[in-house]
């Protein structure tokens, strides 16, 4: 389903992805870089915005019995998340959008989510029969132009390659505009490639000085005589895949199931027997793949073989989900995929290395993929007091109270839960490295973390990187009074506090008093 970066990711495989808290962080000013997960196709349609202050917000109410699951589940928003903490976490429960009403719970964690340039996912269906524009990839002008002449295409589309959406409406630093270009001339893409890479192209979707453009993709431009919808799924309700489509793509599919719900259908598909022939038929026959009547049967079945290939594709790649929007048929009458979005399943990157060796992490902040190496899930913010937290739903709670109370996050940091002390050595290494940190606020809720090993790790890092910043401390869950006493006994200028709102009301005066 086309949720936008924000939530999509989150709701379909049990947690946030980096582009996600990016994106949730930047729409309420926070300045933090955004990037996908999994982005295949070139039209990524930003989410509707948050309403300020909070970074996290739950996701709309699950349907009534009955009801499709569907229907606008986008309208209604749930409100901002209250000021307690407290209240807060017990809103940290999200449940997928296409359950039934009696889905399980699931739980937020912080993974990393690949990131693929979308040549690159285009290359991965190609590979494996799916019906995708011819194209070329390009990191010189001079490359970009031979790509075109060789394409020997009625029409060529040059599409910037970087990790964000917007790239059609976005601005490069050489000036120009758009990061999307169609022609038919292959001089025109030669030049338009010197305007492109190398330089910065800015989108809403990314810092406001850019992102550097390395690479271009040099397609095929194919006439689109109609679009629809089509996407592979996890649904836990049916315990396996679910094909979702509709004859009206190109658009918003929850405005279609807002205001044609009946325009919307699902095939079960039992994921040990496979997709069946008579599946794959007859969601072709609903998204209207029917053609002219001389060649309906051959439209028809060349629909189906495309569906039966992206749920081969969708099981080859351990992807959680695998969305065409728009799945299209052009004037002659082909069945292409013009536009897709992938997401992986990140478990299973032990049996995807291949896939997973791909990764982009070029536009990613240095200081990411330094915390990346010790296991460490960072994203920079533009406050000054730094947040030290085990848990994404648990950091988003963190930075939400710091600014309640005044202040302003400096960061996201996430630990994870089976926390060593090296790595409690290494994130404050990596927060006080940050010049803007006036103060920091550690808040661990230990489960299957012992409190004692953070608050060893907090002491033997306060002492060797001689911490010259406020350090607020807020511990709770395993072992905490052994915990408190080894802080206590430490000789260090620790505060602890009793909880969230103390913490945090602690570091916003620490910064005030300097």
């Amino acid at each position: 389903m086309n949720l936008g970066p924000r939530w999509r990711s989150s709701w379909v495989t049990q947690g946030f992805d980096r582009g996600s808290l990016r994106s949730v962080a930047a729409s309420q000013g926070h300045q933090a870089r955004p990037g996908g997960g999994g982005v295949a196709g070139g039209r990524r349609r930003a989410a509707p915005p948050l309403p300020p202050p909070f970074l996290f917000q739950p996701p709309p109410a699950l349907p009534a019995p009955g009801q499709d699951p569907l229907a606008g589940f986008l309208d209604k928003m749930a409100a901002p998340v209250g000021a307690q903490a407290r209240k807060l976490l017990r809103d940290l429960v999200l449940r997928p959008p296409l359950l039934a009403a009696r889905s399980q719970v699931v739980q937020l964690t912080s993974r990393r989510w690949l990131n693929l340039q979308e040549y690159q996912s285009k290359k991965l269906m190609s590979d494996n029969g799916v019906k995708v524009q011819r194209f070329f990839v390009a990191d010189t002008a001079n490359e970009a132009l031979e790509a075109a002449k060789r394409l020997n295409a009625k029409e060529i589309v040059l599409k910037a390659q970087i990790l964000a959406g917007g790239r059609g409406k976005g601005v490069f630093s050489s000036g120009l505009k758009g990061g999307v270009h169609l022609t038919k001339d292959p001089k025109v893409v030669g030049q338009l490639a010197k305007q492109m890479i190398g330089y910065n192209l800015a989108t809403k979707q990314t810092p406001k000085e850019g992102v550097k453009v390395k690479k271009v993709m040099v397609a095929e431009a194919l006439d689109i005589s109609r679009e629809t919808y089509l996407a592979i799924l996890m649904d836990r309700s049916c315990n396996g895949p679910v094909l979702v489509g509709s004859p009206q793509g190109g658009v918003d599919i929850e405005e279609v199931a807002a205001s044609n719900p009946e325009l919307i259908f699902k095939e079960q598909i039992d994921i040990i027997e496979g997709i069946k022939d008579s599946q794959a038929q007859r969601m072709a026959e609903n998204l209207g793949f029917l053609g002219p009547l001389k060649n309906q049967v051959l439209e028809q079945l060349e629909a189906a073989d495309q569906i039966k290939k992206l749920y081969n594709l969708f099981l080859k790649i351990d992807a959680t989900q695998v969305e065409v929007n728009p799945f299209g048929e052009t004037p002659e009458g082909q069945v292409v995929c013009f536009d897709a979005k992938i997401n992986f399943d990140d478990n299973a990157e032990f049996r995807q290395k291949d896939i997973f060796a791909m990764d982009d992490k070029s536009e990613n902040e240095p200081i990411e993929n330094e915390a990346a190496r010790y296991d460490l899930k960072y994203i920079g913010l533009d406050g000054n007091i730094a947040c030290f937290v085990n848990g994404a739903g648990l950091a988003m709670a963190t930075c939400d109270i710091i600014f309640l109370n005044g202040g302003k996050p400096a960061n996201f940091l996430d630990l994870g839960g089976g926390v060593k002390e090296s790595q409690v050595y290494q994130a404050f290494k990596l927060l006080t490295a940050d010049p803007k940190v006036e103060a920091i606020l550690v808040n661990i809720f230990g489960g299957i973390v012992n409190c004692a090993i953070i608050a060893n790790g907090i002491t033997k890092a306060c002492r060797e990187l001689e911490l010259k910043v406020p350090l607020v401390v807020r511990l709770e869950g395993t072992n905490v009074h052994e915990a408190q006493n080894i802080l206590s006994n430490s000789g260090l200028p620790i505060t602890s506090a009793v909880d969230l709102e103390d913490a945090a009301k602690k570091a916003v005066a620490s910064v005030a008093k300097k």
